[in-house]
Parts: structure tokens; sequence; C-alpha cells
């Protein structure tokens, strides 16, 4: 079951600034190479999104340099990230830690958007098609990239836990425990 958002940590600006000179077309292959792999992973996360699976979700992680133009093209993603503004259909902005958590179900969609910590502008029917899509797939984006990285998923899943446990990030789905 998602927390109610209390204190969402925000990207360190110390770590941020060197974000700035990061080289983004290399970014964009990456994110749309493992975006094309969840798709396979999670065919219905795209199907889910209907008449809206053709439609441009600008993700925009307020606490980074950058924004992230998300495509789904009927389950075909691109995704493209910029420093520019870009325009979509819908906008999502917040926190990294609050769009992550979001994804990973520790965070509830609607506590974050009534608490404004999250944002939402444009067509809201196809932001919440696709906050509904990524609820419904579970995703657990920490397990997709080790399941990319072949005998580094062990260190990787080492090293995500230990970046949660540090940062408190939601960088994997939480465990979801049963109360007796």
């Amino acid at each position: 079951m998602p927390q109610p958002a209390t204190t969402i940590p925000i990207f360190p600006p110390l770590f941020a600034a060197p974000l700035r000179t990061l080289p983004l077309a290399p970014l964009s292959v990456a994110l749309s190479l493992y975006a094309r792999t969840v798709a396979k992973t999670h065919p219905r996360l795209f199907r889910r999104l209907g008449e809206h699976a053709h439609k441009r979700y600008v993700l925009d992680p307020t606490d980074l340099p950058f924004a992230i133009l998300l495509e789904p093209n009927g389950g075909a993603p691109k995704v493209h990230v910029t420093r520019r503004a870009v325009t979509g259909d819908a906008r999502i902005a917040g926190s990294l830690a609050a769009l992550l958590g979001m994804v990973h179900g520790a965070y509830d969609g609607d506590a974050l958007f009534f608490s404004r910590d999250l944002m939402v502008e444009g067509d809201t029917g196809a932001a919440l098609a696709l906050r509904n899509a990524v609820d419904d797939a579970e995703l657990d984006l920490s397990q997709e990239a080790a399941r990319l990285s072949g005998p580094l998923a062990r260190p990787l899943q080492k090293i995500f836990a230990l970046a949660e446990q540090r940062t408190g990030v939601s960088l994997s789905r939480p465990e979801e425990t049963t109360a007796w």
C-alpha cells in the first residue's frame, strides 16, 4: 500500500550541477533502449494507455537540469532527454524522488498531486492513463535494470539498495507486508 507523501527527498544540488554538462544524446539512446526492454517485458503497460498510446508525455524532474519526453508509440517507445523547454500532450512535474516513488508505488499519486509535490499540466486524461498503466504494471525499475546487466545484476542490485537506503529515494518497489 502506498505511503502518504511526507518528506520527499530532493536531488542534492551539488550532484545535480555536474548533470548540466552531461551529454544528453547518449542518455536519450540508453533510456530509449531501456524503455523498449520494459515494453517487451510489460507489453500490457502500453496497451493499457489505450487512446493515449501515441501521446507525448513530458516527465519533468524539477530538481534535475533536464526534462524527459516519453513517446510510447503504441509499445515502441522513444525517450528524448533535453535541457530545452519541451512540449508534449501532458506534463508531469515533481522531484525525481516523487516521480520514482510514484512509479514504484511507494507514494500515492493522488496524495502527491493534492500536496502539490506533483504537478500535472495539459491533457490530464493522458496523464491519468499513464499513471494507471504504470500502477497496473507494478514496475520495478531497478529490477528491470538488473535484468539487463547480465552478470552484473547482483552487484547492481546491491548498489541500488544501498543508494535507496542512503538517499530515501524509492529505487525499487517496496516489499509487500502483510498485517496479521
